[in-house]
């Protein structure tokens, strides 16, 4: 009897193990920014990509149907003139926005321990 992939219990050091591509998504630049923009509250698209500066339109857009389609954020299309699409993250969305937000954090209080490493390796290496 072979052993379905739905009944494998997930190991990230899988190679064919599908959560390797969840965890892609939450941790790729935009995932973790748009995450963490959205823990603060919903966002309507524009005021989005203002908050997580640097993003292009077509690379928010394609996080956000990223994240939507994985169930970490709900697109709610309200039916108005003109339109007015919010994002919100679901209750699995703030959870995954609260662990990626939480190592954001923690790289930025060590960016000088990181850049000490770097000049100390790149010194040995001249």
């Amino acid at each position: 009897m072979t052993e379905s992939a739905l009944d494998r219990v997930p190991d990230v050091n899988q190679a064919m193990c599908p959560s390797r591509l969840v965890l892609e998504h939450v941790t790729s630049r935009w995932g973790v920014l748009v995450l963490a923009a959205l823990l603060e509250r919903s966002y309507r698209f524009s005021e989005l990509r203002r908050t997580v500066n640097g993003v292009s339109e077509k690379m928010l857009a394609q996080t956000l149907r990223t994240l939507e389609r994985d169930g970490f954020v709900v697109r709610d299309a309200k039916p108005v003139i003109p339109p007015r699409v919010d994002y919100t993250l679901t209750a699995l969305g703030r959870e995954a926005g609260e662990q990626v937000w939480a190592l954001a954090r923690w790289t930025e209080r060590h960016v000088p321990d990181v850049q000490a490493a770097r000049a100390t390796y790149d010194e040995a290496r001249s």
